[in-house]
């Protein structure tokens, strides 16, 4: 797949020179000192008195600041800055820095640390004045260095686990953070995705999963049956037997018979429902199976209205069956929400999910997201009775290749919260 502009900065070479420096310096350090590296560098090179990088938690709904990694105490519980009402969260939602000039004091600057869409955290900085529009530039090219920084070395060190664990996780919570994809969100030219899980007070073992390749982009949901650590290793067997047959270039009814093989043979008296989901990315043909799952909810020119699929057998069921592939029709400008029970098991139904998808239209799915979760939380009092998740996805179209996807950011007023 052709990858779209603005998928990478859209600066001149100056611009690409600065990230290239940034990436070479972080990349030789340890991996837990390569924040140290990025703050040193902006120091020297803008005067900055302060640096800090802000990483978002799980949930979605606060920051954790991690300042040099020397000093970051990773021993004790993370630290929690709350969001909402904040600037931090307008910058997130936004994309968009933010410069705050204070009488006699020192400039603060946000912005956005992001990477295709994932939105990593925040970067602060202090100035003794207000940066000018290169300087801007620089300090954005910085953000943009720290995302790939961040993912890069994520795989090599705790550091950026510790930040995102506000509250301890279970066993099962942790088997069940670990099934979902490296990144929440994901943002290319024809379409972005994103999803968000609360687990219940007894983790349910739901999951969510996606994958771009060249030609197609694939997603799934799964819901295992039970809760606690039984279910979250039978969603580990059904996730794991997804992405074998997935890697492996198959369709997905074979992706389906193999979950479904993988849960029989070693999944006990266990089930588990789920939705696969393949779009060409070029022809748009939209194809989908359906185990046993919620039906997918998608929203047309401000209506929304629900997929009524053939239903075939969750995995692991005991009985002969087989998995049919169907179509699904997609159009540019949809959006498609794929959730779990979770979501439509709540102590307050005076809740209509399909009016909050329409009220939340013209949030980034990663924020709309977050808002869907939200408002079931609230709903059930902060005490779900089952893990609530919900994937969100806009399709934009095969004609939407120039779109600027550098920020992740809608064209439309994003910081706007949900009424």
């Amino acid at each position: 797949m052709k990858e779209p502009q603005g998928a990478r900065s859209a600066g001149g070479s100056g611009d690409a020179r600065a990230l290239a420096r940034t990436l070479e310096a972080a990349e030789a350090a340890p991996p837990v000192e390569s924040l140290d590296v990025v703050a040193r560098l902006l120091r020297e090179r803008l005067g900055a008195t302060s640096v800090s990088f802000l990483i978002v938690d799980f949930t979605g709904s606060s920051v954790v600041r991690l300042g040099d990694a020397g000093s970051v105490e990773t021993t004790r519980p993370a630290q929690r800055l709350a969001l909402r009402g904040t600037r931090y969260d307008d910058v997130i939602r936004s994309q968009v820095p933010h410069v705050e000039e204070r009488r006699g004091q020192a400039a603060r600057v946000l912005a956005p640390v992001t990477n295709r869409g994932d939105a990593i955290g925040l970067l602060e900085l202090f100035l003794p004045e207000p940066p000018d529009a290169d300087m801007m530039r620089e300090i954005g090219e910085a953000a943009h260095a720290l995302a790939y920084v961040v993912i890069a070395n994520r795989s090599f060190t705790d550091l950026y686990q510790w930040g995102r664990r506000t509250v301890p996780l279970s066993l099962a919570a942790e088997i069940q953070h670990r099934l979902l994809p490296p990144s929440l969100a994901c943002e290319a030219a024809q379409f972005a995705i994103a999803g968000a899980l609360e687990p219940a007070e007894r983790v349910g073992g739901d999951t969510f999963d996606y994958v771009l390749d060249r030609d197609a982009v694939q997603l799934s949901v799964t819901d295992a049956m039970g809760h606690d650590v039984a279910a979250a290793l039978l969603a580990t067997l059904a996730v794991g037997a997804l992405r074998r047959a997935r890697r492996a270039g198959d369709s997905l009814p074979e992706q389906a018979r193999q979950a479904d093989e993988a849960v029989r043979q070693h999944g006990a008296e266990g089930y588990v429902t789920g939705q696969l989901l393949r779009i060409s990315l070029l022809d748009g043909r939209t194809e989908f199976v359906n185990a046993g799952h919620p039906w997918p909810l998608r929203m047309r020119d401000g209506a929304v209205e629900q997929i009524v699929p053939d239903i075939d057998m969750p995995f692991g069921f005991q009985l002969p069956h087989t998995y049919r592939v169907q179509s699904l029709d997609l159009r540019p400008g949809d959006r498609l929400v794929l959730l779990t029970d979770g979501m439509l098991e709540r102590n307050d139904p005076g809740l209509d999910l399909a009016d909050l998808i329409v009220r939340t239209r013209e949030l980034h799915p990663r924020e709309a997201a977050r808002a869907l979760i939200g408002a079931v939380v609230d709903a059930d009092g902060d005490h779900l009775k089952d893990d609530a998740t919900v994937l969100c996805l806009d399709w934009h179209g095969l004609d939407s290749r120039e779109r600027d996807a550098a920020t992740g950011a809608s064209l439309a007023d994003a910081s706007r919260p949900a009424r």
